[in-house]
């Protein structure tokens, strides 16, 4: 009894200290959104709930290994039929605590972690469209009339080993999105050639980016400050360099931001963009 007094207590002590360690190398990142909390809370549930069953059910192994001993001279119990209402309670109790925790502890936040996660539409305050293509992303605010290419900026001698990788290798871009603090932002992906995915983990959302559909999601960012993801989808041989950066900035920001990128796109009009007719008088000009 006391040898298994030990292991239990030593199996507890590294189990604590496999939790501090993963506060600094394997858990969430810092969740910023409603939605990463959210994530956040229901992974917490769950590891909770399987815990909880898996040191029960190891308990109750150990337990009928140590009395229900042959060499104890423990003698099994024969099966009566369906009349045996003990055997019954014992046959159908573990179904019933696992729809409990499956339908009721597990089933009711995780449906409301997913409406959460879909309600696109309900007070949206900015709309940004997101198209992957091999291998950069493209950022459009619609209503503002402004769009941009973001590419990675890791230089080659990095990548080749040739250099010291820096601090945010593989995860630094020449145009970060930039986003307002506190807003709903409504997310519409898609591509231009194959499957991406656009994920930032701090925010607690991951969509694909696929060809041909326009799919949502949403996210009120609650806290400024420089979050990065990559592309989450194999994409092709560069998807290893499709990072993701986001600025969260105040509002005033925010608005110097978007008009310094509203003047450039207002003072060069690509040809492709203008009308048959507009692109004539253009190349008359010229």
């Amino acid at each position: 009894m006391r040898s298994m007094y030990k292991f239990g207590l030593s199996v507890l002590l590294a189990l604590g200290s496999v939790a501090a360690w993963a506060e600094y190398a394997f858990n969430f990142p810092e969740p910023v959104t409603p939605i990463a909390r959210e994530t956040l809370h229901m992974h917490n549930l769950v590891m909770v709930v399987i815990l909880v069953l898996f040191f029960l059910v190891f308990g109750l192994l150990i337990y009928s290994f140590r009395v229900h001993r042959k060499d104890a001279g423990y003698k099994a119990a024969s099966y009566t039929g369906p009349t045996n209402r003990k055997q019954w309670l014992w046959v159908l109790s573990p179904f019933a605590l696992l729809a409990f925790l499956d339908y009721v502890v597990i089933g009711i936040p995780a449906y409301h972690a997913v409406v959460m996660y879909e309600d696109t539409k309900t007070d949206a305050e900015l709309v940004v469209k997101v198209t992957g293509s091999q291998w950069l992303w493209q950022y459009e605010f619609p209503a503002e009339g402004v769009s941009f290419t973001s590419r990675m900026t890791t230089p080659r001698d990095q990548i080749d080993n040739g250099a010291a990788k820096g601090e945010h290798y593989l995860l630094e871009v020449d145009n970060p999105l930039v986003l307002p603090v506190g807003k709903k932002v409504r997310f519409i992906t898609t591509s231009n050639d194959v499957i991406h995915s656009w994920w930032v983990p701090a925010f607690g959302v991951k969509r694909d980016a696929v060809p041909g559909f326009l799919r949502e999601f949403w996210a009120t960012v609650e806290k400024t400050g420089t979050y990065r993801g990559q592309c989450s989808e194999l994409c092709g041989k560069e998807h290893g360099f499709m990072p993701v950066v986001v600025h969260v900035v105040s509002d005033e920001e925010f608005a110097k931001w978007l008009a310094s990128k509203k003047a450039p796109a207002a003072a060069v009009v690509p040809t492709a963009a203008l009308a048959p007719v507009a692109q004539l008088a253009l190349a008359k000009a010229q």
